[in-house]
């Protein structure tokens, strides 16, 4: 039997017809004005200038990372919390103060964020190191060179000058269970090769036993440090979709009630920002 169309016809099923319709729809679209003043705010990436409820994380962050501004080498950290609780947000608004801090210094500081979850980016070893030496100007083949030459040419190239590598891994238990962790063993172990430049780095991460499951003699070399994100309480929720709400809606489109509705129901099944 022939397979049917899903395709609905408007009208008379004349394309002129259907041309029509469209076009009148689309018009009818622009002409309404919308409730948004700037969607964007509201998407998965967005970046905001405050994030609200963390002081204590961002000023263990910072505190972490500020050694970096005497050019020495700050301690590897990890980050743990469940999905939505703020951690990839607090790390790039440190980092972005981080880096603006060594311009105006005249400090030779250079931050890479990386996310594990993105295909062809961390999905491999070779992957990494690729994107690694990417973000550092260098191009190399997407197959082909043995990785330990990739290491190589990383470590060469980063060492050329006196200069702090912080290197942030979201998501890196998604990367740990595509390609194990002897990675972060050549990576902590980096430095005792390293002549003029240091390297750091931040492993973001919801598995809160991530660092239990990892071999004993990668835990032994990291030298890490811990922050812990707690889910956000429906106090806390509120405050931050109404911080959202007013970046991201026209004024008068989204009730108080709605905010208050959403962070109630948000605290009692998840304490996620982002869904809720």
């Amino acid at each position: 039997m022939e397979k049917q169309s899903s395709l609905v016809f408007y009208g008379n099923g004349d394309v002129s017809s259907n041309s029509k319709n469209i076009d009148n729809f689309f018009n009818s679209y622009l002409s309404k004005e919308s409730i948004f003043k700037d969607k964007k705010s509201l998407s998965h990436g967005f970046v905001p200038d405050e994030a609200l409820h963390r002081d204590n994380e961002i000023m263990q962050i910072s505190s972490i990372m500020a050694p970096s501004l005497r050019k020495y080498q700050p301690s590897n950290v990890f980050i743990y919390g469940s999905v939505g609780t703020g951690k990839t947000i607090c790390v790039k608004m440190v980092l972005k103060q981080l880096d603006e801090a060594a311009k105006k210094n005249s400090i030779n500081l250079k931050t890479i964020y990386i996310n594990c979850k993105m295909k062809k980016v961390a999905d491999t070893e070779y992957r990494l190191l690729a994107q690694l030496l990417n973000e550092i100007g260098v191009d190399v083949p997407d197959t082909g060179l043995p990785t330990d030459v990739l290491y190589r040419r990383f470590f060469n190239e980063i060492d050329q000058k006196e200069q702090s590598i912080i290197i942030v891994l979201d998501e890196i238990d998604t990367l740990i269970r595509k390609i194990g962790d002897d990675f972060l063993y050549n990576l902590t172990r980096i430095n005792s090769e390293l002549q003029k430049a240091k390297l750091s780095f931040i492993g973001i991460t919801n598995n809160l036993s991530f660092l239990s499951n990892l071999d004993a003699r990668v835990k032994s070399s990291l030298g890490e440090e811990e922050i812990l994100f707690h889910p956000y309480n429906a106090v806390q929720l509120k405050d931050i979709l109404k911080q959202r709400a007013e970046m991201a809606f026209n004024q008068g489109s989204v009730g108080q009630e709605i905010i208050s509705k959403c962070a109630a129901l948000a605290a009692q099944e998840h304490g996620d920002a982002r869904r809720a």
